[in-house]
């Protein structure tokens, strides 16, 4: 079994800076893409960014410029800098990992429980 546990969220006034991490867990091989994924009050969870196993990145144009998508394969992390904070950046922050090889199984994707950021004076 595939676990992603996220840390780092937390209140930051507008103009502000946080640091997401995720960690997977469960005697991972590999992991092809990982993600991270916001959803705000009343909204559907939307793409922040994503990176590639071999560093490929995309970013949602809300964020370009501002965030940045990094990971350690060798640590199976994924963590998102998150810099010029607004208050639209509220969200659940959720970890997601794609295409992750075990062990014993080849799991199509894995979710954290997801870290609240809120953006607020």
């Amino acid at each position: 079994q595939v676990q992603l546990v996220e840390s780092g969220g937390g209140l930051v006034q507008p103009g502000g800076s946080l640091r997401l991490s995720c960690a997977a867990a469960g005697s991972i091989v590999s992991i092809n893409s990982m993600a991270w994924y916001r959803q705000a009050p009343e909204k559907e969870r939307e793409l922040v960014a994503n990176i590639s196993r071999y560093g490929g990145t995309n970013y949602a144009d809300s964020v370009k410029g501002r965030f940045t998508i990094s990971r350690d394969n060798a640590k199976n992390t994924v963590d998102l800098q998150m810099n010029s904070l607004k208050p639209e950046d509220t969200a659940v922050y959720y970890c997601n990992a794609g295409q992750v090889q075990t062990s014993r199984h080849l799991y199509l994707e894995a979710w954290g429980r997801g870290t609240l950021v809120t953006v607020s004076s």
